[in-house]
Parts: structure tokens; sequence; C-alpha cells
């Protein structure tokens, strides 16, 4: 770090670790603006300058524990990790591939950017850390998504060149994140930067592979070591013609690439956040790039009549050509999935609906958290301070108050009128149907 930064800059980095570290978290633009959210939370929050749905909370808070969390409406994030989806220009209709996601940081701001149009496909090698990643997808209401745990080469020979946009935050030894996280330290100890830029530069390559012409590559770490970051852009540039780097835009505290300029860096002594660096890429259009696109629509299929019944209850339009079934269990697949894709390992293949229970259709956590209370057919809203909310998110029955009547069937439950998930009304009680494995602590 003192040859990179020079001596008397260096001091001024080695200080930064006296400092606290920052927290962060990430408002849900598919549910929520900033502007409504900050008229309706109760913690104390400043922005991130250089995030327009970002901002620190103070570190004694405890936002995880806030039914706005529940209902999906932020992501807790480091302040500096936020910046690479930010970047990666992903419009609605995108086909996009988080390729090292969990535990979803970035997937749930992309997914947010799709607006659910398109397909969002999030994958980690790791399958534990896929759950993880699953959970918060889901929580954050993103229904065109499918979760993979494979090796880039297993989705390179299945997708073959498919993405329109791909985010590639790739292993590495965490140089940043050593405030943060003492034991990125240890970590950096056993495996330093030689040892992930092996691996970076694999990963890279079949990513780029993976790109259709005119599609966008954003490459981030948070080290800060050359040969993890400005040397695997240069690599990809040499090897790959068609390749192209696309200067990013700098802002206060940010800093250009070190002897390749268009790449951006972030040091916790120039910004409020830990150490990030990204490059953005662009695989330039080829003469035969205008290919027609293969229609995989799959033709409409009658679908169970107790799945027609509970469908009836929703004002959201679904398309049925896309409503998937198997072993009992019903599927919504984002408008992109592609036929070959269903040879993959997948944690989750599109929304999960629900399942088919001998003779009923049992509506599943996900659902509820793509919907809008006014989507569904018995709604029930409760304010933030109602202490039913939690008994809600603990698993427990609820009683209704007289004046909100009786209930009989499906109900949606609401906080601040975003929904939490389902309950079955039977008059005055309420049986909770939460997701057992997502039940406040």
């Amino acid at each position: 770090m003192r040859d990179l930064l020079g001596a008397e800059e260096f001091e001024a980095y080695v200080k930064s670790f006296e400092e606290e570290r920052l927290y962060g978290l990430r408002v849900n633009t598919l549910k929520i603006s900033p502007e409504e959210f900050l008229k309706i939370t109760d913690l104390s929050l400043k922005p991130i300058p250089w995030i327009r749905n970002g901002f620190y909370y103070e570190g004694e808070e405890r936002p995880a524990k806030n039914p706005h969390y529940f209902a999906g409406l932020y992501y807790l994030q480091e302040p500096s990790a936020m910046t690479p989806a930010s970047l990666l220009p992903v419009m609605p209709g995108d086909k996009v591939l988080d390729l090292c996601a969990a535990p979803g940081g970035k997937s749930t701001e992309l997914g947010a950017k799709l607006k659910g149009k398109g397909m969002l496909v999030s994958n980690d090698i790791s399958n534990s850390r896929a759950k993880a990643l699953l959970k918060n997808l889901e929580l954050w209401g993103i229904e065109n998504i499918c979760v993979t745990s494979e090796e880039p080469a297993k989705l390179k020979e299945i997708f073959g060149q498919f993405f329109d946009k791909i985010l590639i935050d790739a292993p590495c030894s965490g140089e940043g994140m050593f405030r943060k996280d003492a034991d990125m330290v240890k970590s950096y100890e056993e495996h330093g930067p030689e040892y992930y830029a092996v691996i970076q530069k694999e990963i890279v390559t079949q990513a780029v592979d993976m790109l259709v012409p005119g599609g966008f590559l954003l490459y981030s770490t948070c080290t800060f070591s050359l040969c993890e970051d400005e040397d695997i852009i240069r690599g990809v540039l040499a090897e790959h013609e068609d390749m192209e780097l696309i200067s990013l835009p700098l802002f206060d505290g940010a800093s250009d690439g070190m002897g390749l300029s268009g790449c951006l860096r972030l040091f916790p002594h120039r910004i409020k956040g830990e150490g990030h660096f990204m490059a953005l890429l662009r695989k330039k259009q080829s003469l035969d790039s205008g290919e027609k696109k293969k229609d995989d629509t799959e033709k409409e299929k009658p679908l169970p009549g107790e799945l027609v019944d509970f469908l009836s209850l929703l004002s959201k339009p679904f398309d049925t050509r896309r409503i998937y079934i198997k072993d009992e269990t019903v599927y919504y697949l984002p408008e992109s999935f592609p036929k070959q894709g269903k040879k993959l390992r997948y944690l989750r293949t599109g929304l999960l609906l629900g399942e088919l229970k001998k003779g009923r259709f049992e509506p599943a956590q996900p659902l509820a958290m793509v919907l809008k209370p006014e989507e569904f057919g018995q709604t029930i809203c409760w304010n933030k301070e109602d202490e039913r909310v939690i008994r809600y998110l603990k698993g427990e029955t609820i009683s209704l108050k007289e004046e909100e009547g009786q209930r009989k069937g499906w109900c949606l439950i609401c906080v601040d009128g975003f929904p939490l998930g389902f309950a079955k009304g039977s008059g005055s009680t309420l049986k909770n149907k939460y997701y057992p494995g997502w039940r406040w602590q």
C-alpha cells in the first residue's frame, strides 16, 4: 500500500483504521422511493452522497429488528459495496447475471432496477451462501429471478452468449475490508493477491463469453492489489479484442484507476466507506449480432382448478404460459427464461407461487412479497407500532379487533401498506402462515 499511495498518503490510510467502521442501508426502490421511505422510518439516517438510495445509520441502531426490514424496504450494506450495482447500466427487460452474488447486496439492487421485467440470474458457487442469497431476493419482492449454485463454466455451457449485463464482484484478498472485518486479515495471510488473481481471471474469461454484443460487464473487488484489479482488466482487453473499457464517472472522494484510466477506486481515507475497485467493460457490436431471437414461449396449458381459484383472488396479472408446475410446486418463470436453462441446478426457478395440496392451493411467502395490498382480495394492514406486527412475525396466532370484522380464507398481512406474508382467517382469528425460516428471533 505504501508503494501504491506514496509515503504521505499511506499515513492517512493507516490513520483511517483508527476510525469506527460505517454502517449503511439501501432503500428498495422496487417498493418505495427514498423520499417516501424517509417519511415513514424512525431510523436516524444521513444520505450517502454517491448512492441515490443509500444512507448511513448509527451503529447502535438495530435496523434488522424493524418491521420495515421484514417488509423488504431496505438492505443492510457497507456504503462502498453499494457502488458496483449502481454503476452497471441495467434497464427493465435486460437479461442480467450476477456471477458471484451471495449474500445478495448487489443482486437486490440489480433486481430492483429490472422492475419485474427481463430476468436476473443470481449465482454463487457455495450452496449454503446461495440459500442466504435466495432469502434476500425473495424478501425484496423480486419475482423475475433464477438462483443457481454452479461453476461459471457450467453456466457458460448452458447459456452461451445470452446476457445483456453481467456483474462480477470477484472473490479477492479483501484488503479494502480490513477495518470492517478483522477476519479478512487472517484470510489475506493465508491466501494473498496472487492466489485470487488466478481465480479472477478464470471467472472473467467465462463471463465475457456469456455477454451478448453491445452488453456491459462490471468487474469489482474489495481489494487494492493491482494484480487483482487493473491487471485483470488489462488482461481482458489484451485477450479479447471485442471488449472495450468504458470510463466510469468520478465523484467526490473517488479515484481514477492506477495506470489504467477509466477505472474507479474507493479508499477508506478518501471517502466515508471501505475500499473498492470497479471497471466497466463493453462488448463491441459485431456485424452479425442482429440475429433473430428464438421464441421460447411455452404454449398455454390448462391449470389445476384450485390454482385458478386462488389466482382469481389477485388483480395482479400473470401470464399463464409462464406458470411451471413441478412435483406439485408452482413457479412463475421470468419472461426471458430459456428452455435450455432448465438443465441447471437451481435453488429457485422464478417466483415461487405456492403448492398444490390435496385439492387446495397454498400460497408461498415469496408471492406475498411481490404483491401490493390492493392486488389481493383480503388485506389486513397494521401500523408498525401495533404489537400484533411482531407477534405475526414470530409466527403466533392473531386475534382481530372487533372493528376489523370477521375474516374467512386467505388474507395478506401488511405493515404501513407493505406486505409481510399470508394468514388464513377463521372468524376473528388469523392462523399464521408466515414462513418459519424468516421469523423474528
